[in-house]
């Protein structure tokens, strides 16, 4: 495919391009056309880039190196390029850019300065793995990894116990048996999870299981765990109630404490209430205790 075959690009324009999570036939058309017609393509790992362009047939690119550890460094760079007139691409190594890759900075950039950014949508594992898991999909919220330190991610899965959105999370081979037992603790046994591992590649296996069974499952296996993993999880069913305010109580306690404007200031946040409200009540139940002296 030549340059000249295809519709040129708006100049001094980002490309956010997505691009395959695995099987080399879901990059689209579209995206195809923008890789090959760019000026200059940012991307995640440059020799993985590289491989798919070569599949491509994009000829003889210019590529950009822009990851984790130097992208705020190379951001200015990027776009001086975008200001004087170069169209970019910018790809990560699987999927769509900045959902768990980098590219938030350079994007952010873009749009302060009021450059064009245009998105290419295609792949994206956290719809992939949704799509299949035959979990609720109308309302999700997406978690990305979980701290690789074993109490900031149970103080973190601890705040979730009361989301009624389905979660999606990223995970590595090497944490995802503790991080389904962790799930399994904190969430319960038996909430379901769908355990979707290296979507739309050769090896790709969805299983789906109440967490406690699945994290079993998982920990008899003799080969160790490989690939790329995506966990959903369905959400609590019926969310705890929170128990509710005695305000009568709260006012007595904190207007034993504190002065009447400070105690009512507190009691407003706490309850939701108004200030003036709770300020008048406290002032009530100081002039009657007053009387009953």
């Amino acid at each position: 495919m030549s340059k000249a075959s295809i519709p040129s690009l708006q100049p001094g324009t980002l490309y956010v391009v997505a691009t395959p999570i695995g099987n080399l036939g879901d990059i689209s058309a579209r995206a195809t056309q923008v890789l090959h017609n760019a000026d200059v393509i940012v991307a995640e790992d440059t020799r993985h880039t590289l491989g798919l362009l070569n599949h491509l047939g994009v000829e003889a690119p210019r590529l950009i190196s822009l990851h984790e550890h130097n992208e705020a460094r190379q951001v200015p760079r990027v776009i001086a390029l975008l200001q004087s007139g170069v169209c970019l691409a910018l790809v990560s190594d699987a999927g769509t850019p900045m959902i768990s890759d980098p590219g938030y900075r350079l994007v952010n950039k873009a749009k302060t300065l009021d450059l064009p950014v245009i998105a290419v949508p295609g792949p994206s594992a956290v719809t992939a793995a949704l799509s299949i898991s035959g979990l609720p999909t109308d309302r999700f919220v997406f978690e990305g990894f979980l701290s690789a330190r074993t109490e900031a991610r149970r103080t973190r899965l601890r705040s979730l116990t009361s989301e009624t959105r389905t979660l999606v999370f990223f995970e590595s081979p090497k944490r995802v048996q503790d991080t389904l037992t962790d799930i399994a603790n904190i969430f319960g046994e038996d909430r379901l999870v769908a355990f979707c591992r290296e979507l739309t590649k050769h090896f790709e296996s969805v299983q789906r299981a109440p967490v406690g069974e699945l994290a079993a499952r998982l920990r008899e296996l003799p080969e160790k765990i490989k690939g790329e993993i995506v966990l959903v999880v369905r959400g609590v069913e019926t969310p705890p109630s929170a128990k509710p305010i005695d305000e009568s109580l709260l006012i007595e306690l904190l207007a034993g404490v504190l002065p009447p404007r400070k105690a009512s200031e507190i009691a407003a946040r706490l309850t939701g209430g108004r200030k003036n409200d709770f300020y008048k009540r406290i002032l009530t139940a100081a002039d009657r205790a007053a009387t009953d002296l």
